[in-house]
């Protein structure tokens, strides 16, 4: 994002773009960075597009940083082009913070929940847990389940806690090295209640901007849609865009596949984009979408700890008041059996 708004601003005062790059390379703290500035400004004095330089380096600067240059250095507009991609940066990392800044509380409240509960069941309960195995009466059946919980966490806790994180780690290292797996875990994330519809409004967000700003630096919709699907992490949305490319292809309009698919495209966003098709005005009806589910998804963002909130309050009153109820009751029986001397 700041290489191209610097970069932007020296071309557009009129600086050499190897200036401006021998500017920046100056300014750069880290090594890597200074060895990254001098390769591209070699290539560029030996001649080579500096989207060209850029590829080299594609898993820094992405597929759709570079054709967004690409479409600047081939069209006379780097510095315009430049401005687009940084202004797009800007706004990604904006609202992927805002995504995660939502997820963050809920997040803490699941695992303060599930920490109290093993807490109680595996060290709270065990000190209390004799008196009820040295009386022979019968025990409530949440009382038995919290004993019989206990020891299994007492018994193999440690193991189990190991076999979580095992796990964990290998679902991690299977979902970023497997297409498959991963396209079944982001499925199923988009089926879930909230969080699909905030995935959805972000992925809407992404592909309508994207799209809109290809469009408008230049490029033809089948070379967009080949950009946005190396640019989209969310493996449903990108096979999915890679079928939109091919009946592109074949002269079909972007707009009928998504009426076709109203359960991963807003019935909205298929109208606005056939409206623009139809009066050839499509960048900006694109970038007025992506400003409207930009602001869906702040909504979202804004108001998702005021919906969950009340679901993780009950879940957790639940939990701690199952195992209060387990512990209170047979301490209540008992001593109503009792009989004063």
């Amino acid at each position: 994002m700041l290489f191209a708004k610097r970069l932007s601003f020296m071309v557009r005062a009129g600086a050499p773009l190897i200036d401006g790059l021998s500017i920046m390379q100056k300014q750069a703290r880290t090594r890597g960075s200074r060895a990254i500035y001098n390769q591209l400004i070699k290539d560029v004095e030996n001649g080579q597009y500096l989207h060209t330089s850029l590829g080299r380096t594609k898993r820094l600067f992405g597929d759709f940083g570079i054709s967004v240059i690409r479409v600047g250095e081939m069209s006379g507009t780097l510095s315009e082009n430049l401005a687009y991609l940084a202004e797009e940066l800007e706004k990604r990392t904006a609202l992927r913070k805002k995504v995660l800044g939502a997820l963050l509380y809920p997040a803490f409240i699941t695992v303060a929940t599930l920490g109290v509960s093993t807490l109680l069941t595996a060290y709270i309960f065990p000190k209390i847990m004799p008196i009820f195995q040295s009386l022979n009466v019968d025990l409530p059946l949440t009382t038995r389940v919290l004993i019989a919980v206990s020891v299994y966490l007492h018994s193999y806790g440690l193991y189990t806690l190991f076999a979580l994180i095992v796990g964990g780690i290998g679902a991690a290292v299977l979902y970023q090295r497997t297409e498959g797996f991963r396209y079944v875990v982001d499925r199923t994330l988009l089926a879930l209640p909230i969080a699909g519809t905030l995935i959805r409004s972000y992925n809407m967000t992404n592909f309508a901007r994207m799209l809109g700003i290809l469009l408008k630096s230049g490029m033809t919709s089948i070379e967009a849609l080949e950009v946005i699907v190396g640019g989209t992490v969310n493996r449903v949305y990108r096979a999915d865009y890679r079928r939109i490319g091919e009946l592109v292809l074949h002269g079909k309009r972007i707009s009928t596949h998504l009426e076709a698919h109203s359960r991963y495209y807003p019935p909205t966003l298929a109208h606005m984009i056939a409206i623009g098709e139809t009066t050839g005005n499509l960048p900006e009806t694109l970038l007025t979408l992506a400003d409207m589910y930009e602001k869906e998804v702040d909504d979202l963002t804004r108001n998702l700890s005021s919906l969950i909130e009340p679901i993780l309050m009950i879940v957790m009153g639940v939990l701690v008041g199952l195992i209060a109820v387990s512990v209170i009751t047979p301490i209540y029986g008992i001593t109503q059996h009792l009989s004063p001397r």
